[in-house]
């Protein structure tokens, strides 16, 4: 649990916008909603992508905002200093620590395999007993049905037990986001 007494919210997505305007949108959206429920936003730092409009939409709402990018990514992400807190790693493992270690809950926005990394270690460190945090995926336009089809069938074919599809909730709109965050934190 962060040290704040304000929640904080660690969103995970890519430093691309995508092809679809809806992960944008949905990127913005979700800074927004963050800022309104007077919560601290916690991510990756870049300010470019889904990632920089995240942070672009919870800033001009007016909420608190925790970067964190290693060193090797200031150039590729661009990152954004102007937050409220800005932390530079040495590495990817660092930052992803400081980001969990930071958060209270978790959003997956639409992403590549970055997002898709700290999301498995996320759902992995919960397996093993490390944390006990919410984790939401936003399946925005439906980005994220492979990826829920594969988690199933790891269920199905015995790899995963069953008990573990509890460790994240798929939510599909702002309204189901919100409410979750709302619950999970209250």
């Amino acid at each position: 649990m962060n040290s704040q007494s304000k929640k904080s919210v660690c969103v995970y997505c890519a430093h691309r916008d995508g092809v679809k305007p809806c992960y944008l949108n949905a990127a913005r959206d979700t800074g927004a909603l963050i800022a309104r429920l007077d919560m601290r936003l916690v991510y990756g730092a870049g300010d470019i992508g889904l990632m920089g409009a995240v942070a672009d939409a919870a800033q001009a709402a007016g909420a608190e905002t925790f970067g964190v990018i290693p060193q090797h990514l200031m150039n590729k992400e661009v990152g954004k200093r102007d937050l409220t807190s800005f932390v530079i790693t040495e590495n990817m493992h660092e930052r992803k620590k400081i980001m969990v270690m930071n958060a209270d809950a978790f959003v997956l926005l639409p992403g590549g395999f970055g997002s898709l990394d700290e999301f498995f270690e996320l759902i992995t460190w919960r397996q093993l007993g490390l944390h006990s945090k919410p984790c939401f995926i936003y399946n925005v336009d439906g980005y994220w049905d492979a990826l829920i089809a594969l988690i199933n069938n790891q269920i199905e074919q015995g790899f995963v037990p069953t008990e573990n599809i509890d460790y994240f909730t798929t939510v599909t709109t702002l309204d189901e986001l919100e409410s979750g965050l709302t619950q999970a934190l209250s």
